[in-house]
């Protein structure tokens, strides 16, 4: 089976009701990165940040998997289709897919501020962390998330994946985020690139094929496309 590797962001969860951090309404405007998105900001106001993926954690419980998340795990019957998301929430994993790195880490699981590479799930009928919530080994429970100024533990196996591809595919991100949108360079000569996103994405890339829709739409004309590769 060849190797269809998918590349997904904010865009990817949109329709689903997830809030984008880098639209106009996103969730930008109303935190700042610094605040909730850095070991800094955790240091200096705990309680915030936990009730800031707390409530995350709540909107996502509330959420299913679009027609694009649903699309890409019937992709299984045709392609050995490996995800590599950006994003946090478990969408890929609800609508069926089976092979999914998380760059930035996952929601519904929570790690120790003693061993960041450690997770545990965390109940969806007990999704809030609060101050003084031990982990196992004793430090205090914080959200198994890779924030701005950590290691992104998981970009080799993702490059790794990349590498391999037979086809690759890119939707719903910006390509702002490094080192995940470093990822796309890594796709070999040849290797068929689709790019899906309503708006226009930079790339130096000059062999992407765009695809101009949301999520749901584009994976449903990608699958079209890429069924017709042998």
């Amino acid at each position: 089976m060849k190797k269809l590797v998918v590349l997904s962001g904010a865009g990817m969860s949109a329709e689903s009701g997830i809030s984008t951090f880098r639209d106009s309404d996103g969730l930008w405007e109303r935190y700042r990165v610094e605040d909730v998105a850095t070991p800094e900001g955790f240091a200096a106001n705990p309680a915030l940040v936990l009730d800031f993926y707390n409530q995350r954690r709540r909107q996502l419980l509330e959420c299913k998997p679009n027609a694009g998340h649903i699309g890409l795990a019937a992709l299984e019957k045709y392609f050995d289709v490996r995800i590599i998301t950006q994003n946090i929430d478990n969408l890929h994993e609800q609508a069926g897919s089976t092979k999914v790195i998380h760059l930035h880490g996952e929601l519904m699981k929570y790690c120790s501020t003693y061993d960041l590479n450690t997770a545990y799930p965390i109940s969806p009928e007990e999704p809030d962390l609060h101050l003084g919530d031990k982990a196992p080994d004793g430090g205090q429970q914080r959200p198994f998330i890779v924030w701005f100024g950590e290691p992104v533990p998981m970009i080799e196996p993702a490059i790794e994946w990349v590498r391999e591809a037979d086809v690759f595919v890119v939707i719903g991100t910006s390509l702002n985020v490094y080192p995940a949108a470093g990822l796309i360079s890594y796709a070999h000569k040849g290797c068929p690139i689709y790019l899906i996103d309503p708006k226009d994405v930079k790339t130096q890339r000059t062999d992407i094929h765009f695809i101009k829709a949301t999520a749901s739409k584009g994976v449903k004309q990608l699958t079209e496309l890429v069924k017709q590769i042998k």
